[in-house]
């Protein structure tokens, strides 16, 4: 029963009870008061119906207290059962909440206001283990990154110190080793500029606040671009690329061609770092979807696991989680792919086998005069 249906008994029966025995009374007199022979009783009559109206005031004088107290009794069982002990309960889990302690759970009080309440009091409890949860996860993966980025941070600069300090001491003494010392400097200063972009877009994530610069791209054009910058790297790199189009020339696409160039070179910064062989080979292919374009950055790298192809897009998700190896990153390169596609309304996903290599999709909309819900 709720307890809003039990004070109304209890209401009602404290009401009654005094009023029925009042009534009851009432009659009681009234009927010796106004019986018409009262003149015709005899003195001993009349002295039996005082002792007869006395016993019954008391009898009536004592049920009423008896009730009263009855009531009284099974008015306290209930408010210590039904609001006092709760409460208590209640408050005693807030104080445990206080403290950070969000395992403490209490036990169902029925349907009544109680129990809506204890209800409520368990959604709170179990939303705020979750964001506790959420939080410490989150601290753990920040600190995660920091010390990534620092390690990884610390092989480039090493490097550059050397291979300066090894200039300045004339050991680059031919024109063929200056060469290859500022070549050198140059791909591992790249290599910290895509360390400190990476950490810079994870902040924008993280507060859902990229800065997108929309326009519209005609796909031949800017990939052509891309191509020609991302070739002259990964021949440095010694791995050859392959670009396949067969998109028609005027297909456009509406798109930030920063945050762009950022989705495609952290694909392949990825296949780069995860080749694990000489003989490196990258394919890139524009393919025509009718109202989208698919884009494939295929490599012949050492695949990935089935295990892990499902979670290769969560921020920080490594499949080789040793520190210790050599190909370092921050983990969250594709992380940001996906946020950067998924905000360009695309999708994206990856298709491997190990010791084969890796493929990874992404599908973005094509532009037209008729879409009115594109922004630029």
């Amino acid at each position: 029963m709720k307890l809003k249906n039990k004070m109304m008994v209890l209401f009602l029966t404290i009401i009654l009870v005094p009023l029925i025995f009042a009534i009851a009374a009432f009659l009681g007199f009234g009927y010796h008061e106004n019986i018409d022979i009262l003149h015709e009783l005899t003195k001993e009559d009349i002295m039996l119906g005082a002792i007869i109206n006395k016993r019954f005031l008391s009898f009536l004088a004592i049920a009423m207290i008896v009730i009263l107290i009855l009531t009284s009794a099974i008015i306290t069982m209930w408010v210590n059962n039904d609001i006092y002990r709760p409460i208590k309960e209640l408050s005693y889990a807030m104080q445990r909440i206080a403290g950070g302690d969000f395992d403490y759970r209490l036990s169902g009080a029925g349907e009544s206001e109680i129990g809506q309440l204890y209800g409520n009091y368990e959604q709170m409890r179990l939303q705020l283990k979750e964001n506790a949860e959420e939080k410490f996860e989150n601290e753990k993966k920040s600190k995660e990154l920091v010390s990534n980025i620092s390690h990884d941070l610390k092989t480039p600069i090493t490097s550059i110190k050397g291979y300066v300090e090894g200039i300045m001491d004339g050991v680059a003494d031919t024109p063929e080793k200056m060469d290859k010392y500022i070549k050198t400097i140059y791909n591992k200063a790249n290599d910290m500029d895509v360390l400190i972009n990476e950490l810079t877009t994870y902040s924008g994530i993280d507060s859902n606040k990229i800065p997108y610069h929309f326009h519209i791209l005609n796909i031949s054009d800017y990939f052509s671009d891309c191509i020609e910058e991302v070739g002259l790297d990964l021949e440095q790199k010694n791995i050859h690329l392959n670009y396949t189009n067969l998109v028609s020339a005027d297909t456009c696409i509406v798109a930030d061609p920063e945050q762009l160039k950022k989705v495609i070179n952290n694909i392949i910064s990825n296949s780069v770092k995860y080749m694990g062989h000489d003989n490196g080979e990258i394919d890139i292919r524009i393919l025509d979807e009718t109202e989208s374009v698919k884009i494939e950055i295929e490599d012949n790298g050492k695949g990935i696991a089935a295990k892990d192809i499902g979670n290769i897009f969560e921020r920080f998700y490594r499949t080789d989680s040793s520190r210790n190896s050599l190909q370092g990153g921050s983990g969250i390169g594709l992380s940001i792919v996906k946020k950067i596609i998924e905000d360009h309304g695309g999708y994206v996903w990856a298709t491997s086998r190990e010791g084969e290599g890796t493929c990874m999709h992404f599908v973005i909309r094509k532009y037209s005069e008729k879409n009115d819900d594109v922004i630029i």
